[in-house]
């Protein structure tokens, strides 16, 4: 898989209070992905970029609220996330929370 794709995949980390407990506590990282992305996508995009290797990959299609956009009514997208845990003694770097 070449590196423009793995790009595409990997959207960007999702960055909450949740996230940042499961890092601390089960070294797992949550990103949002693509919404076509499989989990051997995935687990191939993060190993890739990131140079650790993955234990296990949870997917969840999140679905968009129901908002009003100046008072009419409409829906932010839906999208993809991914828990993504790496092996024990293994850190993404640039995701470390301090």
């Amino acid at each position: 898989m070449n590196n423009e794709r793995m790009y595409q995949i990997i959207r960007f980390p999702h960055v909450s209070e949740k996230s940042a407990r499961l890092q601390a506590e089960s070294n797992q990282y949550v990103f949002e992905v693509l919404r076509d992305a499989t989990k051997a996508d995935i687990r191939q995009a993060v190993e890739g970029l990131f140079e650790v290797n993955v234990e296990e990959v949870r997917v969840v299609n999140v679905k968009g609220k129901r908002k009003s956009f100046r008072f009419r009514p409409g829906r932010q997208k839906n999208w993809k996330k991914a828990y993504v845990r790496v092996r024990a003694g293994q850190v993404i770097e640039d995701l470390q929370a301090d």
